[in-house]
């Protein structure tokens, strides 16, 4: 039976990730950063690929990583959710690495591993592993063409994974031919991009199937690593809440104290346990690349993104009239909840490939 519970390294990797949190990442700095000409924390990323190592955890040591894994990353991932850190963690050490890891590119796998770079898939943020991405840029020898739109955590990195017709190229963010342009999106911690190709020079790093497989892998992984940062959100959330309604008082009693609230907390709290379960199993069923790992995603992915909506809506709502200020940072966990339920699928289509993998069988004709 798979060990979900954290170990001692884990433990450690997560107090060095909630400090470094603390002091260059407050969730009040990030509040007044999304209302900024710059929403992504370049400083913080820096710190947190290059000083602390955590770009390269799930890269071996061979490539210049740290060797741990993908339940490193879920925990940094934790740590980050809770922070709403604006920075493309999950685009890049997640998805983009799982991606290479496929390919064996160990030049850029290099070059992730130690912050030199970030990099994204770009792929549409609703795409999931139930429906890969069609290839909407077309190749032309090593010259790409084609337009993908609502790409997440691509415009701050200098790297881009761009899956065409002929295979998936490497292609430099800021090289000739690429334009991006910032879509107004409902989460400010991690902005939308559409990016246009036009006849941008690229580096094929895999073709046909070993492309395919790449992509699909990449996609479920960040339905399996989102789930994390999902427990991160939800538990932020109940945190401050409980905090909250022990100080407030009403009619001279702590609000905390009334039923109501108690009995709405405690739902929170057993649907948090349970959605970490799950999410665990998914990390560690990614880390050792099991063949249930898809199965694990979208089972994550059904559970946990509507567990980390209703936990910050109950924020937002039993916090009171501050909760529904621009002020608070309540609606900061509530549009990255909302946000993250959209991404990498649905949890309705998620359920659909859970029904899928688990062999059940579908609806009637005419349900």
């Amino acid at each position: 039976m798979t060990n979900l519970l954290y170990d001692d390294d884990e433990e450690a990797l997560r107090a060095s990730v909630r400090a470094l949190l603390a002091a260059h990442a407050p969730v009040s700095g990030t509040l007044a950063r999304v209302d900024g000409d710059e929403p992504y924390d370049r400083g913080l990323w820096a710190r947190l690929a290059g000083q602390l190592g955590a770009a390269g955890l799930a890269v071996p040591e061979r490539h210049g990583g740290a060797g741990a894994g993908f339940r490193e990353v879920a925990v940094v991932l934790e740590e980050l959710g809770r922070a709403v850190a604006p920075v493309p963690y999950l685009g890049s050490a997640g998805v983009a690495t799982r991606a290479l890891l496929r390919c064996g590119d160990a030049e850029l796998l290099g070059q992730l591993a130690v912050g030199r770079r970030a990099a994204a898939l770009a792929v549409s943020v609703a795409a999931g592993p139930d429906a890969p991405p069609h290839a909407v840029v077309v190749a032309d020898g090593p010259v790409l063409s084609g337009t993908v739109t609502g790409v997440a955590d691509a415009l701050p990195v200098d790297l881009l994974l761009v899956p065409a017709d002929d295979g998936l190229y490497a292609v430099e963010a800021d090289g000739p031919g690429v334009r991006m342009t910032p879509v107004v999106s409902l989460d400010g911690t991690r902005t939308l991009a559409d990016i246009v190709f036009t006849g941008v020079p690229g580096r094929r790093i895999a073709a046909g199937e070993a492309a395919t497989r790449a992509v699909t892998d990449a996609l479920v992984a960040g339905a399996a690593l989102l789930a994390s940062e999902q427990v991160g959100v939800a538990q932020w959330c109940l945190d401050t809440t409980v905090e909250h309604v022990r100080l407030r008082r009403q009619f001279g009693r702590p609000i905390g104290s009334f039923q109501a609230v108690k009995h709405r907390l405690a739902d929170v709290w057993v649907e948090i346990s349970e959605a970490r379960a799950v999410a665990r199993h998914a990390a560690d069923r990614l880390a050792v690349d099991h063949p249930d790992t898809a199965l694990a995603a979208s089972l994550a992915q059904a559970h946990c993104a509507a567990v980390a909506v209703r936990a910050a809506e109950a924020c937002v709502q039993l916090h009171g009239g501050i909760g529904f200020t621009w002020e608070h940072p309540a609606h900061l966990y509530l549009k990255r909840a909302k946000s993250g339920a959209v991404a990498f699928g649905t949890a309705d289509r998620h359920r659909a490939v859970l029904a899928r993998l688990a062999d059940l069988p579908g609806p009637p004709p005419g349900a």
